[in-house]
């Protein structure tokens, strides 16, 4: 069957820019993620860019139509991973990272959204990079310069002076500081307004401390509830969704209180937070794979021993919140914290998250529909409908029966145009 598949899809790309407007492509079977049921031999035809039209096998296709037939082949849509760092190289770990130059980051960012598309994650939410390199990232994808997945940019993080989002590695001599440090509402208010002017479509918080920077505590309480009031209420104004990386169970609850979108990690979560969640529909986003990769290779990459402790520190209980949080029904979003381990492996997590307690649905449903949802961008992401995106993923088995087949797509197609094959 890969044999097939890998030859249909040679004969698709040779091709090339002719190839026609509209596309008719035809599967095994269709996952509908908003209900857990198949749709046998599935017709999805697209146009422009966009699903006109999702039927069965028989029905008719537009003349002129480019086919693409994937026999045993199950389709669901494009994935979707809330939280990424495509500006982020896992093996440059500690202070390795002073051997490259500024403009390092940018080009690498290039072979990671590549890799990232290529894994079936044809949308991403980039959750902090310096120097608007996301933005610049994004820019070139949607030009048609690169390929890469659709990205959701937050360029730089905001966060207290000396807190998670400063530099906090450096001597006072070295005056390194961020330029989005936010120590006031008034100051908070400002740098959302100045984020957004240079590209930002989230805004991203650090509430509390974190496992990759300086500093004891995880947990620790960074941002006040006002500074985090005056954050949500100035992006929300201007349209945008707030995110706020948030380990410690006062800052999770605070962000909460403040009116956050989607909390970060919450790796601490106790159980106010948990039900502060379930009542007023934040939805979280827990990175409970990763930490297999930052045990395993971190010490090899240059992390410090200090970070990998805090590492270990949270990673039971931030996987036990989980559970709980799921079972209590927080609504939860896929986001993996991709570039803390390799990009492409994004997929890994939904074998931990049913390890964790999901059902393979529900982990799905965590990169397609509930994510599209908590990005305000349902209409066009998120599930195979008329009207979304043309963007779709094939593998070769049942992710409802062996999640794991995710990980290893035989088949991307972003906007009607294959990029897998």
């Amino acid at each position: 069957m890969k044999a097939w598949v890998s030859a249909a899809l040679a004969a698709w790309a040779m091709a090339g820019a002719a190839q026609a407007a509209t596309v008719a492509v035809s599967a095994e079977r269709l996952l509908d993620v908003s209900t857990g049921r198949y749709v046998e031999k599935p017709l999805v035809v697209i146009a422009d860019g966009r699903i006109v039209s999702v039927g069965k096998a028989g029905d008719a296709v537009p003349a002129g139509a480019t086919r693409v037939d994937l026999p045993g082949v199950t389709l669901l849509p494009g994935l979707i991973d809330m939280h990424v760092h495509l500006t982020s190289v896992a093996e440059i770990g500690g202070y390795n990272y002073l051997e490259y130059s500024d403009a390092f980051w940018p080009v690498v960012a290039t072979k990671h959204a590549k890799d990232t598309l290529a894994a079936g994650f044809t949308t991403v939410r980039n959750v902090g990079a310096d120097f608007q390199a996301d933005v610049g990232l994004r820019e070139a994808i949607d030009g048609g310069y690169i390929p890469g997945p659709r990205i959701v940019t937050a360029t730089n993080a905001l966060g207290a002076t000396g807190g998670h989002c400063d530099s906090t590695f450096f001597p006072p001599s070295m005056n390194e500081v961020s330029p989005f440090t936010v120590d006031s509402p008034d100051e908070a208010r400002r740098k959302v307004r100045l984020a957004k002017k240079y590209g930002a479509q989230a805004i991203k918080i650090c509430a509390t401390g974190g496992v990759f920077s300086r500093g004891p505590s995880v947990g620790a309480q960074q941002m006040s509830l006002e500074e985090m009031k005056a954050v949500v209420d100035e992006a929300h104004m201007a349209g945008l969704k707030v995110a706020a990386h948030a380990h410690g169970a006062a800052g999770i609850k605070d962000a909460i209180r403040a009116g956050v979108d989607t909390i970060e990690h919450v790796s601490l979560v106790d159980d106010e937070g948990i039900r502060l969640a379930r009542e007023r529909g934040a939805y979280f986003s827990m990175d409970i794979y990763n930490t297999d990769y930052t045990q395993a290779e971190g010490k090899k990459n240059g992390v410090l021993e200090a970070n990998l402790a805090k590492d270990r520190e949270v990673a039971d209980v931030q996987r036990e919140g989980f559970r709980k949080s799921l079972k209590a029904g927080v609504k939860h979003v896929f986001g993996t914290d991709a570039g803390i381990y390799p990009h492409g492996q994004n997929a890994r997590q939904f074998a931990v998250m049913v390890r964790y307690g999901a059902t393979p649905l529900q982990a799905i449903q965590a990169a397609t529909v509930t994510a599209a949802e908590a990005l305000g961008q349902a209409k066009d992401v998120g599930q195979v409908k008329p009207g979304a995106f043309g963007d779709l993923v094939g593998v070769a088995g049942d992710p409802l029966a062996d999640v794991t087949v995710l990980e290893k797509p035989v088949f991307v197609m972003k906007g009607g145009e294959v990029v897998r094959k």
